[in-house]
């Protein structure tokens, strides 16, 4: 992948917010970053989208599917949505900061 990747409507669809726990903090100390990403996205497509928004260099993608829990709200029952959580491993020395904008 030598040429750069230029910025597409498509890298916004794939990569829906950061995912901001305990968990994904502790996990910023290993060079990883969290994201809710689209249910039908793909780890190349979360790795090209990554790579091109935030112009840093991905060595390594996992996701996971989260299923939605069966709840109840004024003792009706309802179900939350399922989402996608992508783990995206950086290469040494690089970072993305979630607290400012993708510009």
């Amino acid at each position: 992948m030598a040429k750069k990747q230029g910025m597409d409507a498509r890298h916004y669809d794939v990569i829906l917010a950061p995912h901001i726990t305990e968990k994904a903090t502790l996990l910023s100390e290993h060079n990883a970053v969290v994201f809710k990403v689209a249910n039908t996205s793909t780890k190349p497509q979360i790795k090209a989208a990554v790579e091109a928004l935030f112009d840093v260099k991905v060595t390594n993608v996992n996701t996971i599917l989260t299923k939605g829990k069966s709840k109840r709200w004024k003792g009706k029952p309802y179900k939350r949505s399922d989402f996608k959580k992508a783990i995206v491993t950086l290469a040494e020395g690089q970072s993305i900061d979630i607290t400012e904008g993708v510009g």
